[in-house]
């Protein structure tokens, strides 16, 4: 009886939770794709497409979590009923978010020439240096995009964006194919034609939703009628208020993970390598985790809205237990099949790397059983972040981010892999650690400010 007012909102949560995990996980699988195709090249490959990506993490954080405030602007414009406020909303946002992807894109290409000087293997960072430009240009389109699926999110309609990913994923899996490879008339490109195809799916899930949203009578209002000449500074000024903490906080913890592929990069290609196949299987299970952070999100600030901080407190609660449900099984797959998974990114018949393609392995398949252990820890600090951002608490945990990874996690990460013999497992081992920090402080922050709401309501 008392774990059944939980369990009877499951049903509801993962309704709203899964059109926005497939959206993230477009995002992550146009990676897992270059991955899995990249990794029958070689270990070095793989590494620099590790490597290159770090850079573009880091400004791909910023851009989606700034854009994270479009969202409830346009639902309360929505909910008032008011049209042009909404089409201004949509007008400055593009403004800003294409803007702002020029400028992250901008910074990534400036940064290129670090690369050769992160104490990275020679061989990986000249791999990386041609990847980085295609997939650092790349940052326009998909920031840009966030503001059109922002908007669309904002009034409910959660489904365009999700099938905007879709087709941009299969685009994505076409153009590898055949500029990876060779095939047809394409040369062979290798991890550059990856991330030509990626820059390319990119700018394709753009001018989707675009044409979706212009063909669909609900957005008719919006789109075909944008004749605003005046920027709104106000307006601006909003969105940034709004979004720089979401994007500070995304940034961190961003970060954090990126810091490991640097230090993974300073034992050498093969560590590099076990890191990226550990790290990309991670990320599509934190997919399910984010999307049901912003299912805590709109549940909690529409129970923020009415007031009944009591229902606030159930639902929030409900859908803790749910992501702490599932990751105990993402938990018990990775210990599973923790030797299994690695092989489907490496070429095991190619004996010219047998050798760099079995230690890759090995290291991987320790990595997702460090991994299976920070899901819950992970998932757990996501879904709570999404139930303070639904109560507009946005400052206090861009602090606790910045401590859990970059004052706790990062330093254990740094000395258990560079100073001891853990190896890159002591860099994961960090990162576990910095991650439970985070869920036990954002835990904390939560209940005090739920019972604190409750009270005063009470009194």
């Amino acid at each position: 009886m008392f774990l059944s007012q939980y369990t009877r909102e499951f049903r509801y949560n993962l309704k709203l939770a899964y059109p926005v995990v497939v959206g993230l996980l477009g995002h992550t699988i146009v990676q897992l794709v270059d991955n899995l195709m990249v990794g029958q090249l070689g270990t070095a490959e793989l590494a620099a497409v590790s490597l290159g990506n770090s850079f573009v993490f880091v400004g791909m954080s910023l851009g989606i979590g700034f854009s994270t405030a479009i969202t409830p602007l346009v639902a309360e414009s929505d909910g008032a009923g008011n049209i042009s406020k909404g089409r201004k909303i949509l007008f400055h946002s593009i403004l800003l978010c294409f803007l702002l992807g020029s400028i992250l894109s901008f910074a990534v290409l400036t940064a290129q020439p670090l690369l050769y000087h992160m104490g990275q293997p020679a061989e990986v960072a000249q791999l990386a240096f041609p990847y980085l430009f295609w997939v650092g240009l790349s940052l326009i389109p998909l920031v840009g995009f966030q503001a059109f699926k922002q908007f669309s999110d904002g009034l409910s309609h959660t489904r365009p964006p999700m099938y905007a990913t879709i087709f941009a994923n299969v685009v994505n899996v076409v153009l590898n194919y055949f500029l990876i490879f060779g095939k047809g008339p394409f040369p062979a490109m290798g991890i550059v034609g990856a991330a030509l195809g990626t820059f390319i799916a990119r700018w394709c899930m753009v001018i989707f939703l675009i044409i979706y949203m212009r063909l669909d009578f609900r957005f008719e209002a919006f789109i075909r009628k944008i004749k605003i000449k005046v920027l709104d500074l106000l307006l601006f000024k909003k969105i940034i208020a709004l979004g720089f903490p979401s994007a500070m906080q995304m940034f961190f913890e961003v970060l954090f993970f990126t810091l490991a592929i640097w230090m993974s990069g300073f034992l050498g290609k093969n560590p590099q390598a076990a890191n990226q196949i550990a790290l990309n299987l991670s990320s599509i299970t934190y997919m399910v985790a984010m999307g049901l952070g912003v299912t805590a999100m709109i549940r909690v600030g529409n129970q923020k809205g009415r007031g009944d901080f009591v229902t606030l407190r159930r639902v929030a609660l409900s859908i803790f237990l749910l992501i702490v449900l599932i990751d105990i099984f993402f938990c018990g797959f990775f210990l599973a099949f923790n030797e299994l998974l690695p092989t489907f990114y490496l070429d095991n018949n190619n004996p010219l790397i047998a050798q760099d393609v079995n230690e890759v392995i090995s290291m991987a398949a320790t990595l997702l059983i460090v991994s299976g252990f920070f899901q819950i820890s992970d998932g757990l600090q996501a879904v709570v972040l999404g139930s303070l951002r639904g109560l507009q608490d946005v400052n206090i945990p861009a602090g606790i981010a910045f401590f859990s990874y970059m004052v706790f996690g990062a330093p254990i990460s740094y000395y258990l892999g560079i100073y001891t013999d853990w190896g890159v497992t002591g860099i994961w081992i960090g990162l576990l650690s910095g991650l439970i920090v985070s869920a036990l402080l954002l835990f904390i922050r939560f209940e005090y400010l739920t019972k604190k709401l409750i009270r005063q309501h009470d009194a």
